[in-house]
């Protein structure tokens, strides 16, 4: 369930960061009774860009795959990284 805080709770600037520490989501702060904010930790935020950034990269293989690009197999792909990378 979304943290949902009205704009003058942001004076207790610990509570709020504690609150997004704690509950590892985004804070949602509302100004007379509209959303005017999102708050979140550090770690949420980056955790948020690398979900992101998979989902995006997904969503590309999936286009390249429509447009008939060859698909690669799993176990030469990663023998080729080894190789590449001297793992």
């Amino acid at each position: 369930m979304p943290e949902i805080r009205p704009i003058t709770d942001l004076r207790d600037t610990n509570t709020i960061s504690e609150l997004c520490h704690t509950k590892k989501e985004p804070v949602f702060i509302t100004k007379n009774g509209y959303g005017d904010l999102v708050v979140m930790s550090i770690e949420t935020y980056e955790d948020l860009l690398e979900e992101r950034a998979t989902d995006y990269a997904i969503a590309e293989a999936a286009e390249e795959y429509k447009a008939g690009a060859p698909l690669i197999d799993a176990k030469s792909a990663l023998k080729k990284l080894r190789r590449r990378h001297g793992a």
